[in-house]
């Protein structure tokens, strides 16, 4: 039986250290996260029930989950949001079956009734179904939006600064709030309903029903087989999964104002510097509305959990339509592109005279004469090619259309290892990334990582779909096994899906990894940047004077 004056929290005490606690089979560590947010979670159970025995089993309920799934939190210092995210799921889940569940397989309270306290009694605290009702008719009338606040801060010792914690919201916001739930109560019954919500917080012997529950459960430490140590492992995953793909997207970010930079330097009019200018723009704000829209929906499931599936797989229709889509739009792009460039060349022709603007000038084009299989070593094209003119092709390639046998870049670059807006290869880095080993904004692959991935092993920051395994910050869907705040697989959160997914060891390989490919991956295209503003921008020395 634990004992209570052990259960009170240390103010120095963390939520991560009481997780680490519990996760090593600590139950009096568990009873102090019970104490610490019985009332928070009571009140938003209260505030979507309307029924104060209700509540208090939805949130015994959503404690005794936490016990059982407390290995699958990876950022125990977001304790709180997480507890809240179960007993929202647990609502949701009774809202659709109108019907309320009783908290499976805890102890009765005779259990708790024989621990000394210095609390009333619970007849004496207790609201009668009358006063209940009456609470509950005013209360009903307020909207959710400002009656959570009000609940909360006439139960919780009537701090704005709590209150705001709590919802995760600004000092400001819970006023406002409160200042709206007041005026749509009548005045005539708020003192009640203050004096009634006082008394129906939550006390010590939600604590010990609660904690008496604990025994009949395996603790979570030996359910996950990780130990206190997994919590903070779980931490470092998520961060380095996230960093990962933040970092490879980055590297497609500067790839792309580079290549902005290059193509103004090889636009000879006005209408083609407009049209770099419109599609460079139109691109990038195209693939930040892929991430906003994703982000956003990633959120919705965050705030109604009830929904987090359905977010997910239209999170994925996002994602698939992009995959389809950005190919097919840049390839008309380019296609526009070099028909504008012939246009050009006849309306203008006083900007092309120059020895550097001829078509297939050597300016314009390196092609080196080693060419071993007949195919040369180094094929590069600076200038804008014209209406006609075929892809780059060679051992190494760089230009808008480019196949290399080894290495490619560029705006579709086709090769074992290839770096572009498009890129397909076997390591394959870019916008869209296609590819064994796939790094990018939006990544497909057998080993995928990106902002969005999809593999058969995928690691995403907002969303990854993976045939075998998912994992992420956001959204993880898989076949086999998935970790993530919405995680949807065979095993999803659970001790099979942390056992072949959390390895602090290989998250860290696979962050060095990313950051070597991604940085080196830079070199080629700053190189090509540089090169063409040499031979193609202001600073490229004109070409001497032919003799009469």
């Amino acid at each position: 039986m634990p004992d209570v004056a052990n259960m009170t929290p240390a103010p120095l005490v963390t939520d991560a250290e009481l997780v680490a606690a519990s996760l090593a089979g600590n139950r009096d560590a568990f009873g102090r996260i019970v104490e610490r947010y019985q009332g928070l979670l009571c009140s938003l159970a209260y505030s979507a029930t309307g029924n104060l025995s209700a509540s208090e089993d939805v949130a015994q309920e959503a404690f005794l989950d936490a016990w059982r799934q407390l290995g699958a939190l990876r950022e125990p210092e977001k304790l709180r949001a997480w507890l809240c995210g179960i007993l929202r799921h647990k609502v949701g889940r009774l809202r659709r079956s109108e019907r309320q569940e009783p908290v499976r397989q805890a102890e009765g309270l005779e259990v708790a009734e024989e621990i000394p306290s210095a609390d009333e009694p619970a007849a004496k605290l207790a609201m009668d179904k009358e006063e209940q009702a009456l609470l509950w008719s005013e209360l009903e009338r307020v909207p959710e939006l400002y009656r959570e606040p009000l609940i909360l801060y006439y139960r919780e010792h009537r701090s704005i600064e709590h209150v705001a914690a709590a919802l995760d919201l600004t000092e400001d916001a819970v006023k406002q709030r409160l200042a709206r739930g007041r005026r749509i109560l009548q005045e005539r019954v708020l003192a009640f309903v203050e004096r009634a919500l006082s008394r129906s917080t939550p006390t010590a012997i939600f604590t010990l029903t609660v904690v008496a529950s604990l025994p009949a459960l395996m603790p979570p430490a030996k359910a996950a087989g990780l130990g206190a140590a997994a919590a903070v492992q779980g931490g470092v995953i998520a961060k380095s999964t996230g960093l990962a793909g933040l970092l490879a997207a980055t590297s497609g970010t500067v790839s792309a104002l580079l290549t902005l930079r290059t193509n103004l330097d090889q636009a000879r009019t006005p209408r083609e510097r407009r049209a770099v200018v419109k599609i460079t723009v139109a691109f990038f704000f195209g693939a930040l509305a892929l991430l906003g829209a994703v982000l956003l929906l990633r959120s919705a499931a965050f705030r109604w959990p009830e929904a987090s599936g359905i977010m997910a797989w239209i999170a994925q229709g996002v994602m698939l339509a992009f995959v389809v889509g950005w190919p097919v739009v840049l390839l008309r792009v380019m296609h526009a592109m070099r028909a504008l460039r012939s246009a050009e060349r006849a309306r203008h022709p006083e900007l092309f005279r120059e020895a550097r603007d001829q078509v297939r000038a050597a300016a314009g084009e390196y092609r080196s004469r080693w060419a071993p299989l007949g195919v040369p070593l180094v094929h590069i094209r600076y200038a804008s090619p014209d209406a006609g003119q075929g892809p780059v092709v060679g051992w190494f390639a760089g230009g808008d259309r480019a196949y290399g046998l080894v290495f490619a870049w560029g705006g579709w670059a086709v090769a074992p290892f290839s770096i572009g807006a498009t890129a397909i290869g076997i390591v394959a880095i870019g916008t869209l990334s296609i590819g064994v080993i796939s790094l990018g904004t939006v990544a497909v692959g057998v080993a995928a990582v990106g902002c969005l991935a999809t593999g058969v092993n995928a690691y995403g920051w907002l969303s990854a779909l993976g045939w075998e395994t998912a994992q992420g910050s956001g959204f993880a869907l898989a076949r086999i096994a998935s970790l993530g705040p919405v995680a949807l697989a065979q095993h999803a959160n659970d001790p099979v899906a942390r056992e072949l997914l959390t390895d602090p060891h290989a998250a860290r390989s696979q962050l060095i990894f990313v950051t070597l490919v991604s940085l080196v991956a830079l070199l080629p295209i700053v190189f090509y940047s540089r090169a063409v503003r040499r031979r193609l921008g202001p600073q490229a020395k004109p070409a001497p004077p032919q003799s009469p």
